[in-house]
């Protein structure tokens, strides 16, 4: 007989599959009677030096989900500052804990510190392909690229499409780069206080930090009604959680 963590992950692969023309993700067990050991996939974003390209990740499901995050790594290998390329220095951590990065491990705080019980796989695989969008060196899972895109933006443009291009089957072709001279511009807009319209900020990015746009996130919260606490921080019911996240999926 099937566990309650078996049922659950069965029912978010039939959501999956029934979605996939819309989530652009996808997701299998390893051995159809094992549905612990998953592989998904996603499409690199459009306008994005991934783009083109496809990526899998190996996704595990811990004895504990959905109560602790899918144990997920990237199988394809990428060039961006929050998925370690090689087995090499973990920035994040002491060493006297960890001294090395695994290939493909990811820096997301939605698979860490920010998960919530009402997360799903196919919320992690979107977050993952919103993690290729906006890439965030400042807090790195690999330093060297992390250094790369802060001081080479358009070295580090080109490098990643043609990681893309080697390893993801990506076409190649030419990028704006551009567009990668503007970081400075977004991360400028990003930290602007009013776009919070008077949502405690802390509170918000515990959305944004699992990939998703500051803009969209108060959308969410204005759309489910949430409470701005005269601007304080504070923890908020799960089936605010689960609708608010709804509503970023587009599911509402």
């Amino acid at each position: 007989m099937a566990t309650t963590r078996e049922r659950r992950v069965m029912k978010e692969l039939a959501d999956i599959h029934n979605d996939k023309d819309n989530s652009g993700v996808l997701a299998h067990p390893i051995d159809p009677s094992n549905f612990t050991h998953l592989k998904g996939t996603f499409p690199g974003p459009p306008d994005t030096p991934y783009a083109g390209g496809q990526y899998q990740v190996d996704i595990v499901i811990p004895d504990t989900y959905p109560f602790k995050s899918p144990i997920i790594k990237f199988d394809t290998k990428i060039w961006h500052p929050n998925v370690s390329s090689v087995t090499s220095p973990n920035p994040r951590r002491s060493v006297s804990v960890l001294t090395l990065s695994v290939e493909g491990a990811i820096c997301l705080d939605t698979l860490g510190s920010g998960w919530s019980p009402v997360g799903t796989i196919k919320m992690a695989l979107i977050s993952l392909r919103m993690l290729l969008e906006s890439p965030n060196p400042k807090d790195p899972q690999d330093a060297e690229v992390a250094k790369m895109m802060m001081e080479d933006p358009k070295g580090f443009a080109q490098k990643a499409h043609d990681w893309a291009v080697k390893y993801a089957g990506a076409p190649k072709t030419e990028l704006s780069l551009e567009n990668y001279e503007q970081n400075q511009v977004t991360e400028t807009k990003k930290d602007d206080p009013s776009r919070y319209q008077g949502y405690n900020k802390d509170l918000i990015d515990r959305f944004v930090n699992m990939g998703f746009d500051v803009d969209a996130v108060v959308d969410a919260f204005n759309f489910v009604g949430i409470d701005r606490n005269g601007g304080q921080d504070y923890e908020l019911e799960e089936a605010y959680m689960g609708d608010i996240t709804a509503r970023l999926l587009g599911e509402q």
